[in-house]
């Protein structure tokens, strides 16, 4: 009876350390997640969803796309697949956007979000074919078998060649390309480096502009409203990136703190301090005679 007591009371707390475990280190157990279950059902679903609600216009034979990726990822090692694996896919996927549409993002990722579905005309990777059908998923092959590995993927900075980190890479490569007009770029200012010379948009998107078909880069810094305000378009990291802008013969603007940004925060976080005093300043002012 005392031993069965015990099993029950050591199950109890391994429950209960893993729970804490799920809880608060979430990012540790993702990194060790294989591919994401029913992958093939979610890609190809986002496929038929894309080309029939949100773009009808389009013509994609999305089963031949699914093939396309599955030949790329499922015959390769989890850390050898590049971004030449993927030509075939992006090939059968072929797709353009009209300028001044284009928003490029580092670190700004839920703020980007809200942005960009204010300002509808504005348009990110993800909104592009195959960032709305990978968004989000993680993928892997394995050695020993053709297909997917579900019990586990290696994190982005394992190898150079990660399954996923090639193919957003070339996505970004293409999205950059087909970039023109004006052009917006979110940086957040609340962190070193706001501009990352390592990042999606540094290492790749950067470079992937063409100043012939860009007429403006206009930059924004937004920080978090409850601070710190770290780097700014005078100050840190923006400006190297106004300094490579400029000897690649780009026209640039710069805003800090852009009022419509702000505004979303808000609209977020209502009670933080800096909204208050805005709120309160604009009840306070008396309604003009008329």
């Amino acid at each position: 009876m005392s031993f069965h007591k015990t099993s029950v009371s050591f199950v109890l707390i391994s429950v209960t350390i893993w729970f804490i475990i799920f809880l608060f280190c979430p990012r540790q157990l993702r990194a060790q997640l294989g591919t994401t279950p029913n992958i093939k059902h979610i890609v190809v679903g986002r496929c038929y969803s894309y080309i029939t609600l949100v773009n009808p216009s389009l013509r994609y034979d999305c089963e031949e796309i699914w093939r396309q990726f599955e030949e790329a990822v499922v015959h390769q090692s989890s850390c050898n697949v590049t971004v030449e694996d993927y030509y075939h896919m992006f090939y059968a996927m072929p797709q353009t956007w009209p300028c001044d549409r284009f928003l490029f993002w580092s670190k700004t990722r839920t703020l980007m979000h809200s942005y960009a579905a204010v300002l509808r005309h504005l348009w990110t990777l993800e909104d592009t074919l195959v960032g709305y059908m990978f968004n989000d998923l993680i993928w892997c092959g394995q050695d020993e078998d053709s297909g997917f590995d579900f019990s586990s993927c290696p994190e982005w900075s394992a190898c150079r060649n990660h399954p996923v980190h090639s193919l957003w890479r070339q996505a970004s490569q293409n999205f950059a390309e087909m970039a023109c007009g004006n052009i917006t770029v979110l940086l957040n200012g609340s962190i070193v480096n706001a501009f990352n010379r390592r990042s999606m948009f540094g290492s790749v998107e950067l470079d992937g502009l063409n100043p012939r078909r860009v007429n403006y880069v206009n930059i924004k810094v937004v920080t978090n409203l409850e601070g710190p305000s770290i780097e700014s378009c005078s100050e840190g990291s923006i400006m190297d990136l106004i300094q490579i802008l400029q000897s690649r013969g780009f026209r640039w603007t710069c805003t800090d703190n852009d009022q419509t940004l702000m505004i979303l925060q808000c609209i977020q976080n209502p009670e933080q301090s800096s909204c208050q005093t805005c709120a309160n300043k604009n009840l306070t002012q008396k309604e003009p005679h008329i």
